[in-house]
Protein backbone atom coordinates (compact mmCIF):
# COMPACT_ATOMS: atom_id res chain seq x y z
CA UNK A 1 0.00 0.00 0.00
CA UNK A 2 1.61 3.47 -1.01
CA UNK A 3 2.20 5.58 1.95
CA UNK A 4 -0.30 8.75 2.97
CA UNK A 5 1.27 12.18 2.68
CA UNK A 6 3.48 12.35 5.53
CA UNK A 7 5.01 8.68 4.86
CA UNK A 8 2.53 6.64 6.78
CA UNK A 9 0.85 4.34 5.74
CA UNK A 10 -3.19 3.64 5.98
CA UNK A 11 -3.47 1.79 9.22
CA UNK A 12 -0.27 2.28 10.86
CA UNK A 13 -0.40 4.04 14.32
CA UNK A 14 0.62 7.98 14.64
CA UNK A 15 3.93 8.28 16.15
CA UNK A 16 3.24 9.63 20.16
CA UNK A 17 4.99 12.17 21.81
CA UNK A 18 8.49 11.51 23.18
CA UNK A 19 8.97 9.58 26.42
CA UNK A 20 10.23 12.11 27.91
CA UNK A 21 7.05 14.34 27.47
CA UNK A 22 4.33 11.76 28.32
CA UNK A 23 4.14 13.39 32.04
CA UNK A 24 2.83 16.61 29.92
CA UNK A 25 0.03 14.55 28.16
CA UNK A 26 -1.04 12.24 31.44
CA UNK A 27 -4.59 13.50 31.71
CA UNK A 28 -6.44 13.82 35.45
CA UNK A 29 -8.87 12.12 35.96
CA UNK A 30 -11.88 14.68 35.44
CA UNK A 31 -14.97 11.71 36.18
CA UNK A 32 -15.41 10.55 39.65
CA UNK A 33 -14.96 6.93 39.93
CA UNK A 34 -18.22 4.63 40.16
CA UNK A 35 -16.44 4.19 43.69
CA UNK A 36 -16.48 7.93 44.51
CA UNK A 37 -20.01 7.82 42.97
CA UNK A 38 -20.52 5.15 45.82
CA UNK A 39 -19.10 6.83 48.40
CA UNK A 40 -21.17 10.11 47.26
CA UNK A 41 -24.10 8.43 47.71
CA UNK A 42 -25.07 8.60 43.78
CA UNK A 43 -24.87 4.69 43.35
CA UNK A 44 -25.88 1.80 45.67
CA UNK A 45 -23.92 -0.81 47.25
CA UNK A 46 -23.90 -3.40 49.77
CA UNK A 47 -22.00 -1.68 52.64
CA UNK A 48 -20.46 -3.82 54.92
CA UNK A 49 -18.45 -1.03 57.05
CA UNK A 50 -17.70 2.85 57.34
CA UNK A 51 -15.55 5.13 58.98
CA UNK A 52 -14.93 8.73 57.63
CA UNK A 53 -12.38 7.93 55.69
CA UNK A 54 -12.68 4.37 54.77
CA UNK A 55 -16.14 2.26 52.96
CA UNK A 56 -16.05 -1.39 53.05
CA UNK A 57 -19.20 -2.85 50.31
CA UNK A 58 -19.70 -6.70 48.81
CA UNK A 59 -18.23 -6.89 45.12
CA UNK A 60 -21.41 -6.98 42.96
CA UNK A 61 -19.06 -9.80 41.03
CA UNK A 62 -18.03 -11.66 43.42
CA UNK A 63 -15.38 -15.13 43.02
CA UNK A 64 -16.26 -16.19 46.17
CA UNK A 65 -19.86 -15.38 48.69
CA UNK A 66 -18.71 -12.40 51.18
CA UNK A 67 -15.98 -11.03 48.45
CA UNK A 68 -15.77 -7.30 49.57
CA UNK A 69 -13.79 -4.48 48.51
CA UNK A 70 -12.50 -1.71 50.66
CA UNK A 71 -11.74 1.57 49.36
CA UNK A 72 -10.10 4.77 51.10
CA UNK A 73 -13.22 7.49 50.38
CA UNK A 74 -10.58 10.23 49.25
CA UNK A 75 -10.05 9.21 45.07
CA UNK A 76 -6.99 8.14 44.81
CA UNK A 77 -5.77 6.26 41.64
CA UNK A 78 -3.45 3.94 42.82
CA UNK A 79 -3.13 2.02 46.13
CA UNK A 80 0.87 3.07 46.34
CA UNK A 81 0.14 6.94 45.71
CA UNK A 82 -2.12 7.23 49.09
CA UNK A 83 -1.01 9.44 51.97
CA UNK A 84 1.04 7.43 54.79
CA UNK A 85 -1.87 7.80 56.99
CA UNK A 86 -4.35 6.72 54.22
CA UNK A 87 -2.24 4.20 53.11
CA UNK A 88 -1.56 2.78 57.05
CA UNK A 89 -5.30 3.81 57.96
CA UNK A 90 -6.38 1.20 54.79
CA UNK A 91 -5.20 -1.87 55.62
CA UNK A 92 -5.63 -1.58 59.16
CA UNK A 93 -9.66 -1.09 58.93
CA UNK A 94 -9.77 -3.99 55.69
CA UNK A 95 -7.83 -5.92 58.92
CA UNK A 96 -11.03 -4.71 60.75
CA UNK A 97 -13.20 -6.05 57.94
CA UNK A 98 -11.02 -9.54 57.01
CA UNK A 99 -11.43 -10.59 60.58
CA UNK A 100 -15.67 -9.67 60.76
CA UNK A 101 -15.56 -11.35 57.05
CA UNK A 102 -14.24 -14.27 58.44
CA UNK A 103 -16.24 -14.77 61.32
CA UNK A 104 -19.39 -14.46 58.89
CA UNK A 105 -17.88 -16.68 56.00
CA UNK A 106 -17.12 -20.08 56.52
CA UNK A 107 -13.53 -20.21 55.14
CA UNK A 108 -10.12 -21.28 55.68
CA UNK A 109 -8.51 -17.84 55.19
CA UNK A 110 -9.46 -14.19 53.91
CA UNK A 111 -7.17 -14.04 50.40
CA UNK A 112 -6.22 -9.91 49.64
CA UNK A 113 -5.66 -8.93 46.26
CA UNK A 114 -4.66 -5.58 44.90
CA UNK A 115 -4.97 -5.17 41.01
CA UNK A 116 -6.00 -1.27 40.30
CA UNK A 117 -6.80 -2.27 36.76
CA UNK A 118 -10.72 -2.39 36.62
CA UNK A 119 -11.51 0.57 38.35
CA UNK A 120 -9.21 3.92 38.99
CA UNK A 121 -9.69 4.55 43.07
CA UNK A 122 -7.13 2.23 45.54
CA UNK A 123 -9.20 -0.34 46.32
CA UNK A 124 -8.32 -3.89 48.68
CA UNK A 125 -9.93 -7.04 47.66
CA UNK A 126 -10.81 -9.45 50.53
CA UNK A 127 -11.99 -13.16 49.25
CA UNK A 128 -12.76 -15.84 51.70
CA UNK A 129 -10.84 -18.79 49.85
CA UNK A 130 -10.73 -22.47 50.94
CA UNK A 131 -8.05 -23.04 48.12
CA UNK A 132 -5.77 -20.90 45.98
CA UNK A 133 -7.94 -20.85 42.56
CA UNK A 134 -11.02 -18.99 44.88
CA UNK A 135 -8.53 -16.00 44.16
CA UNK A 136 -8.10 -16.55 40.18
CA UNK A 137 -9.73 -13.43 38.83
CA UNK A 138 -10.23 -15.63 35.63
CA UNK A 139 -13.25 -17.48 37.29
CA UNK A 140 -16.81 -16.91 36.23
CA UNK A 141 -17.88 -14.21 39.02
CA UNK A 142 -21.02 -16.04 41.42
CA UNK A 143 -24.31 -14.77 40.84
CA UNK A 144 -26.40 -13.81 43.69
CA UNK A 145 -29.56 -12.33 44.42
CA UNK A 146 -29.77 -8.89 45.51
CA UNK A 147 -31.48 -10.62 49.01
CA UNK A 148 -28.41 -13.06 49.15
CA UNK A 149 -26.30 -10.14 48.72
CA UNK A 150 -28.06 -8.05 51.66
CA UNK A 151 -27.77 -10.81 54.01
CA UNK A 152 -24.12 -11.67 53.07
CA UNK A 153 -23.61 -7.79 54.18
CA UNK A 154 -26.02 -8.55 57.21
CA UNK A 155 -23.83 -11.18 58.54
CA UNK A 156 -20.71 -9.75 58.18
CA UNK A 157 -21.59 -6.02 60.02
CA UNK A 158 -23.05 -8.12 63.03
CA UNK A 159 -19.15 -9.00 63.46
CA UNK A 160 -18.32 -5.41 63.17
Amino acid sequence: MPPVPGGLYLGQALPGPPAFLYPLFKLPNIMPSVFSRIVAGELPCYKVAETDDFLAFLDIRPLTKGHTLVIPKEEVDYLFDLRDDLYVGLHLFAREVARALKAAIPCKRIGTAVIGLEVPHAHIHLVPINSMGDLNFANPPLNLSKDEMEQIADDIRQYL
